[in-house]
């Protein structure tokens, strides 16, 4: 039972490989490797799902006025900063994935590639980069520091 809460936290937005790795080694005592091994692929379940349904789940907000403060908001954004994402396409979205830092991870990396209508295998293969290289980082400070989660 502890194996699948680490594998379906790890698949929960903002929580993600942040939580579900602390947790599963340092809470329920499971070993490091298992533990990376269930939060990455945990952490990737969600991502063709979100390439795929985000556009249109964000095209279909922007028809209604309540939602086109937000709409426009989040096109104005994505619209100015596209050429600077572009240039450095795969680097950026991977090291946007790997940074274990708070709406930094697998599901906004994956909307940001949608939004940005990215090649969708390019955009998969980011995000196995990304997560992957996230949860290295999370798996080695959770073994590392074990004594943080005290503090949180």
């Amino acid at each position: 039972m502890e194996w699948l809460q680490v594998f379906l936290l790890s698949a929960v937005p903002l929580s993600e490989m942040k939580v579900a790795i602390p947790l599963g080694i340092n809470v329920f005592n499971i070993n490091p490797i298992t533990v990376f091994l269930l939060s990455f692929f945990g952490s990737l379940l969600p991502v063709p799902f979100v390439l795929i349904f985000f556009n249109k789940i964000f095209d279909f907000l922007g028809k209604y006025k309540f939602f086109s403060g937000f709409y426009n908001l989040i096109n104005r954004k994505i619209s100015k900063n596209k050429a600077k994402f572009e240039k450095f396409e795969e680097i950026a979205l991977i090291t946007f994935i790997a940074i274990p830092l708070p709406t930094t991870g697998v599901w906004t990396g994956t909307a940001i590639a949608a939004f940005l209508k990215l090649d969708f295998k390019r955009s998969v293969m980011c995000a196995v980069v990304g997560s992957f290289l996230c949860g290295l980082i999370v798996t080695a400070l959770s073994i590392a520091f074990p004594a943080f989660l005290n503090l949180l």
